[in-house]
C-alpha cells in the first residue's frame, strides 16, 4: 500500500464548470437582441422646404394652413386658409376638408406674441380632424431663410 498521488480516484476538482455561465450569458444575449429593438423612437417631423424657384411662385390650393392670430389681451382668431372661422367651427371644417383628401398635410401659423397653448389645440383640432403630418411655419421658414 503506497501512497500515490495525482490518481482520479477521489479528490477535488480545481476546474470551474462553465457550462452554466454560457448558458446564462446566452440567455442575457437573446433578452438584450430582443429589448433594443422595441425601444421608442422620437417624434418624426416634416419641415417645409422653401421652393428652389422663386419666381415660379403659384399658390396650391391643396395646402391647408391654420392660422392663428393673436388679438392683444383677446381671445385669439382663426384662419383657414384666409377664412376666418370661430373657434368651436375650426375642428368640424377640418374633418369636412380631410374627410375627401388622399393627403393629410396640415400647416399651423401662430403669432410670436401668442401662447403656444393656443396652438397646441390647433395641432389638436388637426389629430382629431385626422390629418397625420402638421407642420410649424414659423417666422424663419415664412421668410425663407
Amino acid at each position: 500500500m503506497g501512497m500515490g498521488g495525482g490518481g482520479s480516484h477521489g479528490g477535488a476538482m480545481s476546474e470551474i464548470n462553465v457550462t452554466p455561465m454560457i448558458d446564462v450569458l446566452l440567455v442575457l444575449l437573446i433578452i438584450f437582441m430582443v429589448i433594443v429593438p422595441v425601444t421608442p423612437k422620437g417624434l418624426d417631423t416634416l419641415v417645409p422646404q422653401p421652393p428652389k424657384n422663386k419666381t415660379n411662385d403659384t399658390p396650391n390650393d391643396r395646402t391647408i394652413v391654420v392660422q392663428v392670430l393673436s388679438n392683444g389681451a383677446g381671445a385669439p382668431s382663426y384662419k383657414i386658409n384666409d377664412t376666418s372661422f370661430n373657434k368651436q367651427d375650426v375642428e368640424p371644417k377640418l374633418v369636412e376638408i380631410f374627410t375627401a383628401r388622399q393627403e393629410k398635410v396640415m400647416f399651423v401659423k401662430g403669432d410670436k406674441d401668442l401662447d403656444f397653448s393656443k396652438v397646441a389645440e390647433v395641432i389638436d383640432f388637426g389629430h382629431q380632424a385626422g390629418v397625420d403630418n402638421i407642420g410649424l411655419i414659423t417666422p424663419r421658414v415664412e421668410a425663407g431663410q
